[in-house]
């Protein structure tokens, strides 16, 4: 397996990717995406965004929801302040260049915390979902949608092939559902919830965790 990838490789590589990444991933990711939106709707309230980017995601969501978007990269969050201020996104709150491993929130901030896309690309990810988990309040979500590794057959071979070229261009097709799960058992304050794949292909995978009313420890 290949290690977490670098923080600085990946600022480089969606800082080339925000000028564009709305033509070129936007139609790539969108069931995916609006799987997760919709999830993260469900739940409503005060929503956190990890990895948010150029605020694709802001059409998915409405006044009955309160987003706020925090990103590694200052080009992707750029890119989200331009399109809050055409004023169509007036339950955008706040937009902050930050990193998802270290959030600046206090506890219990969230009602839900949405990673698209992200999860499998930052350098902790365990740490990364300890710090969603912390943010939530007691009974509230982390909703995570991704390509997670085959693990087995034909196409896990491909992504392992694939691997070293794809950290290039800030993608990561080798990470396993199972170290989510490791994290949720040891970390003992989250419960997964939920775990499907997203129509029509199946490529992406939907996975919710819950957050214990009473969190036990951290990871």
């Amino acid at each position: 397996m290949l290690r977490d990838p670098a923080k600085d490789v990946m600022e480089k590589a969606y800082a080339k990717w925000a000028p564009v990444y709305d033509v070129l991933c936007g139609p790539v990711f969108l069931n995916g995406r609006r799987a997760a939106a919709k999830a993260a709707h469900d739940v409503g309230g005060r929503i956190l965004e990890i990895g948010v980017g150029t605020g694709l995601s802001f059409d998915d969501y409405d006044t009955t929801t309160e987003i706020t978007g925090i990103d590694i990269s200052e080009p992707m969050i750029a890119r989200a302040r331009e399109r809050v201020a055409s004023g169509r996104y007036p339950f955008v709150k706040e937009l902050r260049v930050m990193d998802a491993s270290a959030l600046d929130f206090p506890d219990g901030s969230f009602d839900c915390v949405v990673g698209q896309f992200v999860i499998t690309l930052v350098d902790n990810p365990e740490k990364v979902l300890s710090e969603c988990a912390r943010v939530l309040r007691p009974g509230g979500q982390i909703i995570l949608v991704n390509h997670l590794y085959s693990e087995k057959g034909i196409a896990a071979a491909v992504e392992r092939l694939l691997a070293q070229h794809a950290r290039k261009l800030g993608l990561r097709p080798e990470f396993p559902f199972q170290r989510l799960a490791d994290w949720a058992r040891s970390h003992g304050g989250a419960e997964l919830i939920e775990r499907r794949k997203v129509k029509p292909f199946g490529v992406y995978t939907l996975v919710r965790f819950r957050r214990a009313e009473r969190q036990s420890a951290a990871a």
